[in-house]
């Protein structure tokens, strides 16, 4: 086998599962930025102690982030087990018909464009390098050894949901009250442009639609949790 078809099927999970990670990550800290923002602006519009915004804000985190954690954990767990039983699967096919199995990547190559004789070859060199890595990747477009890690997962989803809800927080705490909502919904909607912005790279999509997605959804959740703290403060709730 040639060198550039040597690098043609060569696992190429680990690049794309940074990237996966990385917009995770972003999208962790929108979830916090905007369930905060929400959060506290409603807070404000009814309530100016600082005690009792910063408690709200700080329950609101704190929730936010173990539900997260929780819910990325279950999510990533239960794709590990699907993928361990597919993986298993696919070493005791291996075992006990490795002829079988031969044919069947010969038959992914060769449907992927290469001829019968080049499928063939391929096939057999990946097979006496490293079979079950081989038909993990082939097969289940798996890498045995980069399965994701709930724990990991469960981690930086809380990270990244905790840091992005720390900027409305700070934004709603650190001007005078007069001017803590108006500073607020400024320094969100920035953050949110950012995020959305980021993600559109990521993804390789249109990032004006991109961006204008999440800062009108985050404008939306602060002008209904504003509403209602306006209606609970005027009803002396």
């Amino acid at each position: 086998m040639t060198e550039a078809a040597e690098e043609r099927y060569l696992p190429q999970t680990g690049f794309a599962a940074k990237l996966n990670w990385l917009r995770a990550g972003v999208l962790g800290a929108n979830d916090g930025i905007v369930s905060t923002a929400g959060l506290v602006v409603g807070v404000a519009a009814a309530a100016s102690s600082t005690s009792t915004i910063l408690t709200a804000g700080i329950a609101g985190i704190s929730a936010g982030a173990i539900s997260m954690a929780v819910g990325e954990y279950v999510s990533v767990s239960t794709q590990r087990d699907a993928e361990t039983a597919l993986l298993a699967q696919e070493r005791r096919e291996l075992k006990e018909d490795p002829e079988d199995e031969l044919a069947e990547l010969t038959a992914i190559y060769h449907a992927k464009g290469l001829s019968a004789e080049t499928a063939r070859q391929v096939a057999e060199e990946l097979t006496a390098y490293d079979a079950f890595a081989a038909h993990a990747e082939a097969e289940l477009g798996l890498n045995p050894d980069e399965l994701t890690n709930p724990w990991h997962a469960a981690f930086s989803s809380a990270v990244a949901f905790t840091l992005g809800a720390l900027l409305p927080l700070l934004a709603i705490l650190l001007p005078p009250t007069a001017a803590r909502i108006p500073v607020t919904m400024v320094a969100v909607l920035l953050a949110l442009a950012l995020t959305g912005s980021i993600s559109a790279w990521l993804g390789g999509s249109n990032r004006v639609r991109a961006v204008a997605r999440v800062v009108l959804g985050g404008a939306l959740a602060m002008a209904v949790t504003y509403g209602i703290g306006q209606l609970a403060d005027v009803a002396g709730i």
